[in-house]
């Protein structure tokens, strides 16, 4: 049993990382010459007094009890490429709407998202079909690359042409078989109607590969192995086609060793890929997002590796007029959906046969009945719905960091202390970021449920107990005074929530190399005059020299969270010098923090601060 249940882990594990290619830098180059916009969106001023979820759950009854399954289908592509799908089709008359999941985890893996039973047994033929230089397609892996891209729009074109089609298709699948749903649907193929990404990547760099200007090592090496593995199986066809089956796994070979390795070798030391530019933009949905117009049902999770990105997309969306609904869990990237149905709120599963059976069925499902935001409250264990993402009734309070180590709305005095921590690269270990950044893998760790280990090595600043319930919902900044005996600094910045028993639960956190402290204030968000998400460039050009002893101000993004604080309860700031084994920061900045005492400011001149967004 426990082996399974770790073999499935590894499996959703494998669905979680986007590494950059350089196989289409020069490509991506030559078509980006500018940082994309990305300034966010205003909060949203619309409200949602009308939507709720009712307790009666959109469900039918199967339709059909089997279905015949087709293997090794063969698709070629504009270039003479073939890529192999399984075909999943009803056994009755057709012809039925197509469910299309493009993934590079091998089809023949016996996961849910590549055979769908459910949606099968209610109508949809699900294509699943290996990406090029995966599974038993042909070609060689480029993560997310132009031609990966180009074979989506194709592949949806094919599938709405075959005769068990009903010429309507939609997009369904999490992580990697979310991501690229964006990319195929940004490029408008005939006969696509309505997506369904489950945990989706927004921007590559800043959700995940790069948080911080720092690696995140979380679950790389695993992933590395992962996909090497099951790149490299024997295609199911293996035995009818011997020499295509070799020939195929010859062509995965540079594709699932080769580029992935040059690229953490180049981020880790300090290499192109340790920075942002057009390599990571191409591979960003964010900056694609506005040439999606089909309508769009995101879920996400609240301790998901994608947390920053989920609701960003929602968000673009939403500002275009494309209709779009948004849920956010309180799930790691390995368990998204458990606990479904609760409070109203339908499995994932009964969602999409909603959303498609809008779409692709022409069912009045009466879509515009489901709230447009769903998110999970921690530390209320509930979900509710919320006016719009931002939260349309947040407002921007500032908490100074004090001398006392106290946490107060009132500003720090004259000759206030300042506290200092050890520069290491190891901190983090007992804490929520362990489990979040292995994808759930390492959450049997008694440790990652209850931060106060690992705030022994940081600098902590609390808040007194709560004298009521205290709502926090959206993107956080802390903006630290801080100096450093070293070249480098970096600062892991943890939001908790600190019982009354003392146990320090982690609802969220940010991270920042000192030298990666610029901001570009255009493409930051600010709400009542506070930026509550700063925007950092975290290019070569926009590093700035870090001075031992120097103070500087850095402003740390804190991904955004959903949460209430309750009565009784505290809410604190835990500084550290490092999020282990989540991020590393690149060799030449190791080198440069290691053996350094940091300073962190909280008196008149250096105010440091935490700017929430509270709901009242």
């Amino acid at each position: 049993m426990f082996r399974r249940k770790l073999r499935t882990g590894l499996i959703v594990l494998l669905m979680s990382l986007t590494i950059l290619s350089p196989h289409a830098s020069k490509a991506a180059a030559a078509n980006s010459s500018s940082v994309p916009q990305t300034a966010f969106m205003a909060p949203s001023t619309t409200t949602q007094s009308a939507q709720k979820w009712d307790n009666t759950m959109y469900d039918r009854f199967e339709q059909y009890a089997s279905y015949t399954t087709m293997k090794d289908v063969k698709i070629t592509m504009r270039d003479g490429i073939v890529l192999y799908a399984d075909i999943h089709i009803p056994d009755g008359d057709g012809p039925f709407p197509v469910i299309l999941t493009q993934t590079p985890y091998n089809k023949n893996t016996p996961v849910n998202f590549h055979k769908n039973e459910y949606l099968i047994k209610r109508g949809y033929v699900h294509v699943a079909v290996d990406v090029r230089g995966t599974g038993a397609s042909q070609g060689t892996w480029d993560s997310f690359g132009l031609a990966e891209q180009q074979d989506g729009k194709e592949l949806v074109e094919w599938a709405a042409s075959q005769p068990w089609s009903n010429g309507k298709v939609g997009l369904y699948g999490p992580s990697y078989m979310g991501i690229n749903q964006f990319f195929t649907a940004a490029q408008h193929p005939k006969g696509l109607k309505a997506i369904f990404p489950i945990v989706p990547m927004a921007d590559e760099y800043r959700d995940i590969v790069m948080s911080g200007g720092l690696v995140n090592t979380g679950f790389i090496p695993l992933w590395m192995g992962l996909v090497a593995g099951m790149g490299l199986q024997p295609p199911s066809y293996t035995w009818q086609n011997p020499l295509g089956a070799v020939s195929v796994l010859l062509s995965h070979t540079g594709g699932v060793t080769n580029f992935p390795a040059s690229a953490i070798t180049s981020a880790l030391s300090g290499g192109d890929f340790a920075y942002d530019g057009p390599a990571a933009w191409m591979r960003s949905p964010y900056y694609m997002a506005d040439q999606v117009d089909v309508p769009a049902f995101i879920s996400g999770g609240l301790h998901d590796l994608f947390q920053r990105g989920e609701p960003l997309l929602y968000e673009k969306l939403k500002a275009r007029g494309v209709t779009a609904k948004l849920l956010m869990g309180p799930w790691t990237h390995g368990d998204f959906g458990s606990g479904l149905p609760v409070d109203n709120v339908p499995s994932l599963d009964q969602m999409a046969l909603r959303w498609f059976d809008q779409y692709l069925k022409n069912i009045n499902t009466h879509i515009e009945q489901i709230p447009d935001v769903t998110q999970y409250v921690l530390g209320d264990g509930h979900y509710e719905v919320q006016p719009g993402w931002p939260h349309a009734k947040a407002d921007a309070q500032k908490f100074y960091l004090r001398g006392n180590k106290t946490l107060t709305k009132e500003a720090p005095a004259k000759g206030e202390a300042s506290k200092i921590m050890l520069q290491q690269p190891v901190n983090g270990i007992c804490s929520q970021s362990t489990s979040q950044w292995t994808a759930g893998q390492l959450a049997v760790i008694p440790c990652t449920k209850d931060n106060r280990l690992t705030e022994l090595t940081e600098v902590t600043y609390t808040t007194p107990p709560m004298s009521k319930d205290f709502k926090i919902s959206g993107p956080i900044a802390a903006n630290i005074f801080a100096k450093t005996t070293a070249r480098e600094l970096v600062l892991s910045v943890r939001i908790t929530d600190v019982a009354p028993d003392g146990s320090s639960t982690e609802l969220t956190a940010g991270w920042l190399a000192a030298s990666h402290r610029a901001v570009d204030s255009s493409k930051s968000r600010f709400l009542n005059g506070e930026n509550v998400q700063p925007w950092h460039p975290f290019t070569k050009e926009a590093q700035q020299t870090v001075q031992p002893n120097e103070v500087m101000e850095l402003n740390v993004e804190i991904f955004p969270t959903n949460a209430e604080i309750k009565e009784g309860h505290s809410l604190r700031v835990a500084i550290g010098p490092s999020d282990f084994p989540h991020t590393v920061a690149p060799l030449p900045s190791l080198l440069n923090g290691l053996v350094g005492v940091a300073t962190i400011l909280s008196d008149k001149a250096h105010p440091s601060s935490v700017v929430l967004p509270v709901v009242e």
